[in-house]
Formats: C-alpha cells, sequence, structure tokens
C-alpha cells in the first residue's frame, strides 16, 4: 500500500509503503512500514505509479492505493484506491512524522499541503526513520475451529512502554463484544 496525500492546488505527495501482507479471513492483522524486504528501486517504481495514478484523476485528500507484488518477478499490480484513511495509517505516521489525520482535515479546509499550517515537505524531503509494526487484536474460539468470539472481556492489559503506539477503541476490561460486529478490535 503507498499512502498518498493531495490538495485541491495540484499538490501531491506519497508517504512512502506498508506491507500489509499478514492477513487472516481476508483482514489485515500485521502491517509493517516500509516494507521491510521491498528491493528499493521496486518500492521506488510503486510509490511513482501511485503517484502517477493520483495525478491522474487530480486526487485531494488522504488515500491509499493498494498493489499486489509477485514475489517470484518483482512486478506489481494494482489493486484499488481507498479514498480514506485506513487503521494501518498508524505506522506510516509513525516512520515519517507526518499526521495524516490533520493532515487530511487541514487539506479539507482548503489549505496547501506545503505550506502553514499543514507544512509537508516537498517529496525528495520525504523520508522514513526506522521501522513500524501495528498488530491487530481478533477475538476466536481456538477450541470452536476459530470462529469469531464474542461475550465480556474479563482482563485486558494494553501494551505500554517507550516506542509503543496505541490505538484503543473496543478493548477493554469489562467490554461487551456483540456477534453483530466484526471480531477485529
Amino acid at each position: 500500500e503507498v499512502q498518498i496525500l493531495g490538495d485541491q492546488h495540484g499538490n501531491l505527495v506519497h508517504l512512502w509503503e506498508r506491507d500489509c501482507s499478514v492477513q487472516r479471513r481476508h483482514q489485515k492483522v500485521v502491517e509493517v512500514a516500509p516494507g521491510i524486504d521491498l528491493p528499493r528501486d521496486l518500492r521506488q517504481r510503486i510509490c511513482e505509479a501511485a503517484v502517477r495514478l493520483c495525478k491522474a484523476v487530480d486526487y485531494q485528500n488522504a488515500g491509499t492505493v493498494e498493489f499486489l507484488v509477485d514475489a517470484d518477478t518483482q512486478e506489481f499490480y494494482f489493486i484499488e484506491v481507498n479514498p480514506r484513511v485506513q487503521v494501518e495509517h498508524t505506522v506510516t505516521e509513525q516512520v515519517t512524522g507526518i499526521d495524516i489525520v490533520k493532515s487530511q482535515i487541514m487539506v479539507a479546509q482548503g489549505h496547501k499541503l506545503h505550506e502553514p499550517p499543514i507544512d509537508i515537505p516537498t517529496q525528495e524531503k520525504i523520508h522514513t526513520r526506522g521501522v513500524a509494526m501495528q498488530c491487530r487484536i481478533t477475538t476466536e474460539d481456538p477450541e470452536n475451529n476459530f470462529i469469531p468470539d464474542y461475550g465480556r472481556i474479563t482482563a485486558y492489559r494494553s501494551p505500554a512502554g517507550f516506542g509503543i503506539r496505541l490505538d484503543a477503541g473496543t478493548a477493554y476490561s469489562g467490554a461487551i463484544i456483540t456477534p453483530s460486529y466484526d471480531s477485529l478490535l
């Protein structure tokens, strides 16, 4: 996936790629930014393809361009554009230092990407620092063929410590997980 930010004034940048290959039942469960085993030239070609596509349609705001990569041939194939912020945007924020949610709100207000108050650097100055990984929690019943599970969470401990970012939602002690929702917390 390639994270994109574009404004109403024709400015558009990519915030590099993230690897969302680890999935379970068609749900992304582990996301890594940047893709740790993606060759540099392939990484560049994928990001440039995402920018070309978005420029061709005058894309505005935050979005994600998804591709599949053939590990044997190093060819990549377009899947879709998600015109929204995805759950996994946090790993991109961690490695680029760019607040994607704040930026999309400012873009919607008419601000330019490369000027205050957004101040996104120009493309050649956007770099990644380190590696970030997101792991999602899902409720499944291992004694019942791993079907999605529901009920009351009796105990929950949040991760904490240096380098840990927690974007919590429905997981806390006492929370009720109903069968009406996705088991991915």
